[in-house]
């Protein structure tokens, strides 16, 4: 697990948080106390764009999902109790292929009748796992769909050990307020809101993959699933993630598109297209690397702002702040106070 130590500092949009939170007074749960338990200041919900780190997101998670003892976090008409998704696993750990593996997935969630029902089809070249609402009268929310599409993929993306490529992540529903996350929630994947069913989809020659995980390797990924589907790297990686890396190796004299580009090889504008193919640019990734490191280490050292400042690439500590206020509504000071 030593290449997620390296990935720490992804960070996770405030809305992720009240997506967790949203069904817990319903509960009789205090969603302060559980970010008080995750490590997360309650101040962070009132700021419309603040993030926090993965690990403490990761956190939240599984202690409301314990707490309102509903791996399902409230979303639909029934409760997956603890233990489902573990029982899940072991009952495709031995698949020798993908496809197998998720051909199971679906029959186990299809025994749920209740639930959302994941159904796995193979049409022409391509593979698609197809989301229906197991309960048509129930109001199924966006997070609903998001969790289990997010928690297929990345799933999907851990038994290969590889970043699985779609084709399309189709959703049914129009696009939320928070749509930019959805090129970090699906690592860049193409997505269309408005479609006529929610799926992934993608080339069916990927259900051949071999599975790459054994009973030994499942019994250390479910002691922290949640924080491994949200910062684990592999040796396949889209263009976005390399070029991540290659920007928070060198943060402190950010390279140009230019100087990346030839280091993978490319010219500079096929990179742009690919980035763009991806849903995003190199001013994106940049901003978003030097967001995240900022984030992480005024959550885990006492390094001065200015120090900060410099790590995250800025030449002057004036800089740093008017950028960190603008991505999340604070200074770097105040949010330190607030963790």
């Amino acid at each position: 697990m030593s290449n997620i130590s390296s990935m720490r500092n992804i960070s996770v949009a405030n809305y992720f948080l009240h997506a967790v939170l949203r069904n817990a007074p319903a509960n009789g749960l205090d969603p302060e106390q559980l970010l008080h338990e995750a490590g997360i200041s309650a101040e962070l919900l009132k700021q419309q764009n603040a993030r926090v780190p993965a690990v403490n997101f990761g956190k939240l998670q599984a202690i409301t999902m314990r707490a309102m003892n509903d791996e399902f976090l409230g979303y639909g008409p029934g409760r997956y109790l603890p233990g489902t998704w573990t029982n899940m696993c072991y009952s495709l750990i031995n698949c020798a292929t993908l496809g197998h593996a998720l051909a199971r997935y679906c029959r186990f969630y299809q025994m749920f009748e209740w639930g959302l029902q994941p159904h796995f089809e193979i049409c022409g070249n391509e593979a698609k796992l197809t989301i229906h609402r197991g309960d048509p009268n129930h109001p199924y929310e966006a997070y609903a769909f998001e969790l289990i599409m997010f928690n297929l993929h990345r799933f999907s993306s851990w038994f290969t050990q590889q970043h699985l490529p779609l084709i399309a992540v189709n959703l049914e529903y129009p696009a939320p307020d928070h749509a930019e996350e959805y090129r970090h929630l699906f690592l860049g994947q193409a997505i269309y809101f408005d479609k006529a069913q929610t799926e992934l989809v993608f080339h069916r020659s990927l259900t051949e993959l071999p599975t790459k995980q054994t009973e030994q390797s499942l019994h250390r990924f479910l002691q922290h699933p949640i924080l491994v589907f949200l910062i684990q790297q592999y040796k396949e990686k889209s263009w976005t993630a390399q070029v991540r890396i290659i920007i928070n190796k060198r943060l402190i004299d950010t390279p140009s598109i230019d100087e990346i580009a030839e280091q993978l090889k490319l010219h500079p504008q096929t990179l742009r297209r690919r980035l763009a193919q991806e849903g995003t640019t190199f001013n994106d990734v940049k901003t978003q690397c030097r967001h995240d490191t900022a984030l992480y280490y005024l959550g885990k050292s006492k390094l001065s702002i200015e120090s900060i400042a410099q790590r995250t690439g800025f030449s002057e500590a004036s800089a740093f702040t008017r950028a960190f206020k603008t991505w999340t509504g604070m200074t770097p000071q105040h949010y330190r106070r607030q963790l």
